[in-house]
């Protein structure tokens, strides 16, 4: 499993984050070239010709393969959507936590990242000999609003590690410093927020949810002022990509549909090879990607998971959760929960979710539009009427422009079944049905019972397999007066109408406990937990994390992490993008 590392240098210092840096008019594309800190900027490992070279002195362990072999397949095709730019140099740079079996899993030597060398390059402050870092530039729409260049103000992609049993990835530093796209920015980030995305993605891992990961957590020696002192951080994380909506709302106005097209070649080869064999390989592109976000946001809901900032931005093309910054579990059961603290209209909210999938996936489709357009309307209806006109050009254009438009919207419209057939059978698996029940009703019913009562959406699964084991031996824990008793008959007479009377309720009691989750990373339990590791503490975390990372099998004398928060701690909770 995970290798937690503490860090008995992790003293704050004096002095907040540096907010100097390249400055928002640096931020062109073509014109910016790779930054100097003092000294010289990082350390670098090695010339290309020495890429077993540690590069500095104690002794470190080499990198050695595949670190050393990183491809950079995205950055060299695509020279105008990034910009070579180094991390900062830090003053101790430690090893906070380690995914060893993550590292495991991807072939990276455990001995090579926890080297003096190694420590360097997932903080930042190394090179890895022979490659580029860059900042990756993308636009995207927050809150609705469109913003035409974000890109990357505080993180780095290290480059793609290939490996032929697991596929590629790329390695991306997060809190790495200033870059041009920083926007006045310090570029930095802290223990707590980055502690935070490890311990949710990770979680999501365990839960099957398709998510980016945590490789590592390394703090700096820095002090960064946020609304406090807190120890400075960086998360090393691997992803299928980092491609995502707003990357090609970037593209579309930096380089037209020529761009656009590369970009969406380059996203068919990496993420969805079967759209090429299509008819019009950008249409099937387009399909995949709504079938993916169906589905990831489909896990969200059976999960009572709120990402809260779901702008374009933060919308891959690989169908990924990322970016888990002011993001939530919810405890009582409430689709107009928000905990968001910049989300004063809860446009993100828990029941929001899938709406805003589908408003997003309509500013990629929008990107699209020019490589929807049929080659010729020759003998289609846009033809006819391009004909009628006698052949002009501009109703042509027209009709082409509207048959792109019509093809985007068939595919959107996809989402809400592909959607809901997900979550209904999602639904059906947690309550122990093999399909969809025949009540129509009856999901949408305890849905109903849960937010009139205030019920934990995580324990109520669990409590209802309970359930089943009680009935099995003729003691009901479900009193005549209790408002889900109703329901609960219903329910039962739904598992012995599909034939689960062919095997013992406890059975099916079991099979539900394997959908349904124990153990969540509970609000008032990260937030605890985060507290201590600000302290140099990493023992609350390290227990929340082993719990979360195995979420179904119940420990004894663990019962605290699978309650939810007090009442006291849930109306005042609130989270926070850690900017």
């Amino acid at each position: 499993m995970t290798a937690l590392r503490p860090d008995s240098d992790d003293t704050p210092g004096d002095t907040p984050g540096d907010t100097s840096g390249a400055s928002d008019a640096a931020a062109d594309v073509a014109g910016v070239g790779v930054a100097s800190a003092p000294n010289g900027g990082r350390t670098d490992t090695g010339d290309t010709g020495g890429a077993g070279d540690t590069g500095g002195t104690g002794g470190g362990v080499a990198l050695g393969e595949p670190w050393t072999s990183l491809e950079s397949s995205y950055a060299s095709e695509f020279p105008e959507l990034v910009l070579p730019f180094t991390g900062d140099e830090v003053p101790e740079p430690a090893l906070v936590v380690l995914n060893e079996e993550l590292a495991a899993s991807v072939g990276l030597p455990v001995e090579a990242l926890t080297s003096e060398t190694g420590v360097g390059v997932l903080s930042g402050s190394v090179a890895v000999p022979g490659t580029e870092s860059v900042a990756l530039a993308y636009a995207g729409h927050q809150f609705g609003n469109y913003s035409p260049r974000l890109g990357d103000g505080r993180a780095l992609l290290l480059g793609e590690l290939v490996d032929p049993s697991v596929g590629r990835f790329d390695i991306h530093l997060k809190g790495s410093g200033r870059t041009p796209f920083s926007r006045g920015g310090d570029g930095k980030a802290t223990i707590g927020p980055m502690l935070r995305e490890y311990v949710i993605s990770e979680a999501m891992a365990a839960l099957g949810v398709p998510t980016t990961r945590s490789l590592a957590v390394c703090s700096t020696g820095e002090s960064i002022y946020r609304d406090r002192m807190e120890p400075g951080a960086v998360l090393a994380r691997l992803a299928a990509s980092h491609i995502r909506v707003g990357t090609f709302e970037y593209a579309v106005r930096a380089g037209g549909d020529d761009l656009v097209r590369r970009l969406a070649d380059h996203s068919i080869r990496r993420h969805h090879p079967e759209a090429a064999d299509a008819d019009n390989p950008y249409r099937a592109l387009l399909a995949a990607v709504v079938e993916s976000q169906a589905e990831l946001v489909s896990h969200w809901m059976l999960l009572g998971f709120i990402h809260g900032v779901m702008n374009t931005d933060n919308m891959t093309i690989s169908g990924e959760g990322i970016d888990y910054g002011p993001c939530a579990f919810m405890d009582r059961y409430d689709p107009d929960t928000v905990f968001s603290s910049i989300d004063h209209g809860g446009r993100y909210r828990f029941g929001n979710q899938p709406s805003v999938a589908v408003w997003n996936l309509s500013r990629f489709a929008e990107t699209l539009l020019g490589l929807l357009e049929p080659d010729s309307v020759e003998g289609t209806a846009a033809g006819d009427a391009d004909a009628a006109a006698g052949g002009d050009a501009d109703v042509g254009e027209d009709a082409a422009a509207d048959a792109a438009v019509e093809v985007a919207t068939a595919e959107l419209q996809r989402f809400a079944p592909a959607f809901e057939e997900k979550w209904r059978a999602g639904m059906a698996r947690k309550l122990g049905l093999v399909g969809a029940p025949a009540d129509d009703s009856l999901v949408d019913d305890l849905l109903s019972v849960m937010a009139d009562t205030g019920l934990d959406w995580t324990s109520t699964f669990r409590s209802l397999a309970d359930e089943l084991r009680q009935r099995e031996g003729q003691v009901l824990s479900v009193s005549a007066g209790d408002p889900i008793h109703e329901w609960t008959a219903r329910w039962v007479a739904a598992l012995e109408d599909e034939g689960a009377g062919d095997r013992p309720l406890s059975e099916v009691a079991d099979a539900m406990d394997w959908v349904n989750p124990l153990y969540i990373p509970r609000n008032h339990l990260v937030h605890e937990a985060l507290e201590a590791a600000n302290e140099g503490d990493l023992a609350p975390f390290g227990e929340l994390f082993g719990r979360v990372t195995a979420p179904f099998t119940e420990v004894p004398g663990a019962q605290v992490y699978a309650q939810p928060a007090p009442d006291e701690f849930a109306s005042v909770f609130r989270t926070f993008c850690g900017t």
